[in-house]
């Protein structure tokens, strides 16, 4: 684990020291005006940068498909013991899916009222529209896939989740074939985490090349722009931590959200410094036991769930990513677009899995899914670290007030333990 750690720890600190590298040459190049000198601009920003920054947005475009579809049916195949797909099971993913929706729809809220991408357009691309979109009630009908090979081919996003979902409920009830092809699935998501982490392996010179392009091509409005994102996603995932889950907590339980939130704090700083609620497991069982008094018999099922599918944080920075990209654009997203985006948000966070740089994949998804292009990521790559970390702070929060909650309602947590210092 200590190995991991450092990998994680490197790779962060190349991540921000590109990003920095890059900002500061793109905006030499802007202030000196060798931008707009016509062989810098063809060789170097129209060029090597835009190249190496295109292929890094393919590289997460291109994960898209496999890691929602394999990572689902892991997730839901693993639900194989009858008894945990009963009362808790039902009563966990209750709550993981009601603090998600909760975290999208807040998320859209403030970026609405906020609008942090409105005036950081540049002018040639204002006028940028999408596709004309299906009714919400054609979206309901589309997400039942009429041929699943074609939704992934077209990276068809909600047909994929269900037929996902349904392939592991099936698998998960089939019995010792179903472990059989369960096992396989398990192997498979291994191998496309390990994908994963070379594409990551990648990201400081996409973010370099991505954020030199910016710095090179674009003015204040544009950073200006990124900083109020930036300051959005931060204050409305603190702010989903200490309110929605502090109530959620007071009023299912009557304990204290003072006292859970200070024995979180080892939790808190390991998925800071991991961005990874997958790596983070051990030591959130280990305090959902030990130190807020939850049986095992519990935690050991809520808490690798949570890591799974429960990504009230991934789904607050695409909610603001969505609409900031949108508006960026400037492009008039319509209520079917918005409701479109909940229900994709939560249901992608079932597939999401819980390592870092992951939900920039899934947001390409959520993009896609209103036609907003997948090149918006760029403006967001090289802030994107900070905030991942900051978002599995808050999903390891989400996985230990409902590990909390739930067994408290089943008589198996233990209150004295909650409340000692």
């Amino acid at each position: 684990m200590t190995s991991d750690n450092f990998d994680h720890q490197k790779l962060s600190n190349r991540i921000l020291l590109a990003m920095g590298l890059g900002l500061l040459f793109g905006l030499a190049l802007n202030w000196t005006g060798l931008a707009e000198h016509s062989g810098v601009d063809a060789f170097l920003i129209s060029g090597l940068l835009s190249v190496v920054g295109e292929i890094f947005v393919r590289f997460l475009s291109m994960l898209v498909v496999p890691l929602v579809f394999v990572s689902l049916i892991a997730g839901v195949s693993a639900l194989s013991d009858p008894k945990k797909l009963g009362r808790v099971g039902g009563k966990a993913v209750g709550l993981y899916m009601l603090t998600t929706g909760i975290a999208i729809s807040l998320a859209l809220v403030a970026a609405l009222l906020v609008e942090p991408g409105v005036g950081a357009n540049p002018a040639e691309i204002v006028e940028r529209e999408i596709a004309e979109q299906p009714s919400f009630t054609q979206v309901l009908i589309d997400m039942v896939p009429r041929n699943p090979v074609a939704a992934m081919a077209s990276g068809d996003m909600l047909p994929i989740i269900v037929f996902a979902i349904l392939i592991g409920l099936s698998i998960a009830l089939a019995g010792e074939p179903g472990q059989r092809v369960g096992g396989f699935f398990v192997d498979f998501n291994v191998v496309i985490m390990r994908l994963v982490g070379f594409v990551m392996l990648l990201a400081p010179y996409g973010v370099f090349a991505l954020i030199a392009v910016l710095g090179a091509t674009t003015g204040w409005g544009t950073f200006l722009g990124v900083l109020k994102y930036v300051l959005l996603v931060l204050f409305m995932l603190i702010l989903h931590a200490a309110l929605t889950y502090s109530l959620l907590l007071k009023v299912l339980t009557g304990l204290s959200p003072l006292k859970f939130f200070s024995k979180m704090r080892a939790v808190l700083a390991f998925a800071f410094s991991t961005a990874s609620s997958g790596a983070t497991i051990p030591v959130t069982l280990k305090t959902v036991e030990q130190r807020l008094g939850a049986d095992n018999k519990v935690a050991s099922f809520t808490v690798p769930l949570g890591a799974t599918i429960n990504m009230d944080g991934t789904a607050i920075m695409q909610g603001i990513a969505a609409a900031f990209i949108a508006q960026y654009f400037g492009v008039e997203l319509g209520v079917t677009q918005y409701l479109m985006i909940i229900l994709m948000v939560i249901m992608a966070s079932v597939g999401a899995a819980g390592v870092p740089g992951v939900g920039l994949i899934l947001l390409a998804g959520v993009l896609a899914s209103v036609g907003l292009p997948a090149e918006g990521i760029a403006l967001i790559l090289g802030v994107d670290r900070l905030l991942d970390m900051t978002r599995t702070a808050v999903n390891v929060t989400g996985d230990a007030m409902v590990t909390v909650v739930v067994a408290d309602s089943e008589g198996e947590l233990d209150r004295e333990v909650f409340e000692q210092a």
